[in-house]
């Protein structure tokens, strides 16, 4: 009788997620693997050319060094805010929630004016005496990093620092009366005790850089195109639906897999603060 009740009240939404969202999904993907039989040759085709080969890569390794970047900032910054009292938290917290209120269009916009020639800093090191060229920054995978973390370190920070706020003071008091500095305490208590947080808010950060095209196209340019950025050209320019399918269904991997191990490493890092406890 329990089933029954529980297959009527989550029925229907389980339905309409499979409708709404799985679906679409396989109906897009399911083309790449038949030609008209079984096969796996587009994604060779993919892999073997060249110019698809490095953006994959590049995708890859940028949204690596943007999450990483982001866990090295946001973890201390996240264990601060969480210390602050509520009011100020609150405060701090939307403050740095506050970039994501504003348009991707217009925030790239921005970092050109920055990141330009004639930008900002560029006139800031000229004026000094420090260079007597402009650099080139923008339109470097330098600038997709830079637009990147700037985008996603909210996400970061905000995730962790919820998880963090549920670590008790006690905990804290404890680490510190067994003689652990607060360095150790970050490093061997409150990392660990966070890692949860830090896999949803790694994900999240990953997803979101090897996914995004309006930072990636604004910033990169042409010449250094993200997965994003090419399945836009396949999709929308040269109606190639099939090459696009493969990207996406590649990108939908390359996110499982960093989720796994994520996974894999807060597993271990647990076993190792149990031990070390």
């Amino acid at each position: 009788m329990k089933t029954t009740r529980y297959f009527f009240a989550v029925g229907p939404y389980l339905l309409l997620s499979i409708a709404c969202l799985l679906l679409p999904l396989v109906f897009t993907i399911l083309p790449s693997f038949f030609i008209p039989s079984f096969s796996l040759t587009y994604y060779t085709d993919f892999f073997q050319d060249s110019f698809s080969r490095g953006i994959f890569f590049r995708s890859l390794r940028l949204s690596l060094i943007t999450t990483l970047i982001c866990i090295f900032i946001g973890l201390p910054t996240s264990y601060y805010i969480s210390l602050r009292p509520q009011r100020r938290r609150q405060i701090i917290v939307s403050l740095i929630m506050f970039p994501l209120l504003t348009d991707a269009v217009v925030r790239g916009f921005a970092w050109i004016s920055i990141l330009g020639k004639n930008g900002m800093i560029n006139q800031f090191l000229m004026n000094l005496g420090i260079i007597e060229d402009p650099l080139k920054l923008l339109y470097t995978d330098f600038a997709i990093v830079v637009g990147s973390v700037y985008l996603f370190l909210p996400v970061m920070i905000s995730t962790l620092t919820s998880v963090m706020e549920g670590i008790g003071d006690d905990v804290v008091e404890a680490a510190y009366s067994l003689g652990a500095s607060p360095r150790v305490t970050f490093f061997k208590v409150i990392v660990p005790l966070s890692f949860s947080g830090l896999l949803v808010a790694g994900v999240l950060v990953f997803s979101g850089t090897i996914s995004a095209y309006t930072t990636p196209t604004l910033l990169g340019g042409n010449q250094n195109m993200m997965l994003a950025s090419l399945l836009y050209q396949q999709s929308n320019t040269l109606s190639n639906w099939t090459t696009s399918a493969v990207i996406a269904f590649i990108m939908i991997l390359v996110s499982l897999g960093v989720m796994k191990l994520l996974n894999y490493l807060a597993s271990r890092i647990d076993k190792r603060g149990v031990d070390h406890v």
